[in-house]
């Protein structure tokens, strides 16, 4: 019985004859993740998540919208910019395309539902007279 992690796992390169290549597929796998956190903690159970954490600051979590709105409304802005510079931005040549195939699809569904719109008039009134 074969194996399929071992070909995409590099048993090609240990002398197997096969033409597999390793692809990586830019995800995570949660087995390996567990795998390697055990490996260097010892344990499954001692794993962080964010999502699970709990505020350290009692007083924090129950504050909600309270404070100062102006330091609150530059940090929502400041937060807002730290974002965008994450954004990998098309460029021209991109944003031509990306244009050009949105509105090819729009002339193309507006013509589609014209020509449906025209079809049902004319069949409702052939059908009452």
């Amino acid at each position: 019985m074969v194996d399929e992690r071992d070909t995409r796992h590099g048993a090609a390169d240990e002398g197997d004859d096969t033409n597999a290549v390793a692809r990586p597929s830019g995800k995570r796998s949660t087995r390996r993740t567990r795998t390697s956190q055990a490996e260097t903690t010892g344990s499954i159970a001692t794993v962080d998540r964010p999502s699970l954490k709990k505020t350290s600051k009692p007083a924090e979590a129950g504050r909600g919208g309270t404070g100062n709105p102006f330091k609150r409304l530059l940090k929502f802005l400041k937060e807002v910019i730290a974002e965008l510079r994450k954004v990998i931005w098309p460029n021209r040549k991109q944003m031509v395309t990306y244009t050009s195939v949105v509105l090819v699809f729009v002339i193309f569904m507006v013509s589609f539902i014209a020509g449906v719109d025209v079809a049902f008039i004319k069949g409702v009134s052939w059908l009452f007279g």
